[in-house]
């Protein structure tokens, strides 16, 4: 038999029709509870585009007793089963009939659970076919005015089936096979072609995913990024993948249940494929078209310009100050924060180690101005009524902040964590919580800002590691952006295709603060991937190297810190 193109693909989902072999089974049972000990018959039709390839028949002999109900509705008795041959010498043979076919029944889960169950209790392995329900398949071809209801002997009478239904395995299964063409014959005005489509047909689809399901057609099994644009070529939804045809496929199943997705699908009307190298150059360029385009539809990542930083700023007397971008104007800076919350955290962290000034007028060193109430409570040395001389108040307040924008936090880490173990020995554990919460916020940002300027101070760094199938998967990222990707197929010297990468990156110029040219996120991404253990440098255009005293030697603080702060219990000291 001629088999199209589409059967000979590894997915037995793009099959047609026509080319897939099914297996249409029937189980009669003791009417108990679900065991292979409970069959009494087994009757099954190996069939495949219209053609009997084989018929598999027997009584079992069952381990429990033929209830009276049973025989009078299936006419097999105790006396009928009782020469037969138990489940366990009759699974083997049906499992070797059954194999690399499509299990189709009219109720499926109900004989597939018997079967399954048989195997497990036997040792066998169950070898997890594709199912299709008749009844279902039924349920949703079938308007309401053809049939007045799904049992498998109305089907059968409406689709002119050859055998009647008489509640006996074989007779019932080619009853079945008899509904199954007919139904397929059903399918083609659906636009049900092939089994992945018959098995989605049978699931909750939505009519707009049906209708919008040609817009995954000819789409690339690669890595890359696909975008949902309207009928105005507005993008709605960015997304990536490993195989773009794959995932884009999945929004037309049943699978996708999300509200909003089914509200895009109604508005797309075409699907943009952007193949790229490989799954990180696609998280990247993912990144970068949801931040150019603000799709609607997208949650995540929209806007990663909005972020803050805490400014140290650069006079007499500095103070915290919160910005939105990093300037070179010589003063420190501690972020970014995702949120504006989240740097206010930070900075009161900041007021409860170090008696930082918190007034936002600039401050003269000759002029005296009339002192806040935080001075009267102790809180600020009084910079401004000229208490303390600059020189003094950048030694003792503003440098052990400034060290832990580049440096070594333990000046503002220490304080907090004593602060945290008087609030706790006075069962103030509410404040001492408060406190614990800035230091995350604090220690988080310190930690999360060296990782960063370390590694986008590096003007360039060529990585590699290997590919699926063979070759290498490069990447080159200068000052914490991507500039290229690719590929070095297996066989060929990778140095090749990493000089060839190096004349056609891209150009990046430096900028300040540890994400000079990219946004967090992405630098983030490569990071990760650069430290994957498989990854192998290939070039570093400078050193990359961390403060030996940094932020990092906190972390295991952090990890136990936002740990105590999730299960609402006393850091442990």
């Amino acid at each position: 038999m001629q088999l199209t193109l589409d059967a000979l693909f590894d997915d037995p989902r793009a099959a047609s029709l026509f080319s897939t072999t099914f297996v249409v089974v029937d189980l009669e049972t003791t009417g108990g509870a679900v065991s292979g000990g409970g069959i009494t018959e087994i009757g099954a039709v190996k069939v495949r585009g219209g053609e009997v390839l084989g018929e598999f028949a027997t009584l079992v002999r069952p381990m429990e007793r033929i209830p009276p109900f049973i025989t009078v509705l299936t006419g097999i008795t105790e006396a009928m089963v009782l020469p037969a041959p138990p489940i366990d010498e009759v699974l083997p043979g049906f499992l070797q009939f059954m194999e690399g076919a499509v299990l189709v029944a009219h109720n499926a889960p109900y004989d597939a659970n018997f079967l399954r169950t048989a195997c497990n209790e036997l040792g066998y392995t169950w070898p997890k076919p594709l199912i299709l329900d008749t009844a279902q398949l039924a349920r949703r071809a079938l308007i309401a005015d053809e049939v007045p209801n799904h049992k498998l002997a109305t089907l059968a009478r409406h689709f002119r089936a050859q055998t009647e239904p008489c509640h006996r395995a074989l007779a019932d299964a080619k009853a079945t096979v008899d509904v199954l063409h007919g139904l397929i014959g059903r399918l083609g005005s659906h636009k049900v072609h092939t089994l992945g489509d018959a098995l989605e047909f049978v699931k909750a689809v939505s009519p707009e995913q049906r209708r919008k399901k040609h817009l995954a057609n000819g789409l690339p099994d690669v890595p890359g990024v696909y975008v949902f644009r309207d009928a105005k070529e507005r993008p709605l939804y960015v997304g990536t993948s490993s195989s773009i045809a794959t995932r884009v496929r999945s929004y037309f199943t049943a699978a996708e249940k999300r509200a909003r997705m089914s509200e895009m699908l109604a508005a797309a009307e075409r699907v943009e494929a952007i193949e790229c190298a490989h799954a990180l150059e696609a998280e990247v360029r993912e990144l970068r078209l949801i931040a150019a385009h603000k799709p609607p539809y997208n949650r995540r990542s929209k806007f990663p310009e909005r972020v803050f930083w805490l400014k140290l700023t650069a006079e007499a007397y500095p103070r915290l100050s919160l910005v939105r971008q990093v300037a070179e104007d010589g003063a420190a800076y501690l972020g970014p924060f995702g949120s504006r919350r989240a740097a206010e955290l930070a900075a009161a962290g900041i007021y409860d180690a170090v008696p930082l000034r918190q007034c936002t007028h600039k401050l003269s060193v000759r002029k005296p101005t009339p002192a806040c109430a935080l001075a009267e409570l102790g809180r600020c040395p009084a910079p401004c009524e000229l208490r303390i001389t600059p020189e003094e108040y950048v030694e003792r307040i503003s440098d052990p902040v400034r060290a832990a924008t580049v440096d070594d936090p333990a000046g503002v880490v220490e304080r907090l964590m004593d602060r945290i173990g008087v609030l706790a020995d006075a069962k103030r554990y509410e404040d001492a919580a408060n406190v614990r919460s800035r230091l995350v916020a604090f220690l988080r940002a310190s930690v999360r800002m060296q990782r960063l300027a370390a590694f986008t101070r590096i003007e360039e760094v060529v990585a590699a590691r290997p590919a699926v199938g063979g070759g290498w998967e490069i990447t080159v990222a200068r000052r914490g952006r991507l500039a290229a990707a690719g590929v070095s197929p297996a066989g060929a010297h990778p140095m090749i295709t990493v000089e060839a990468m190096l004349a056609t990156a891209e150009t990046v110029m430096p900028g300040p603060g540890p994400t000079p040219a990219a946004s967090a996120a992405e630098s983030e991404r490569i990071l990760a991937w650069v430290e994957r253990p498989e990854t192998r440098l290939v070039r570093l255009a400078d050193g990359w190297a961390s403060p030996a005293r940094g932020a990092g030697r906190w972390r295991a603080l952090l990890d136990r810190a936002e740990a105590a702060a999730s299960a609402q219990v006393e850091l442990p000291s």
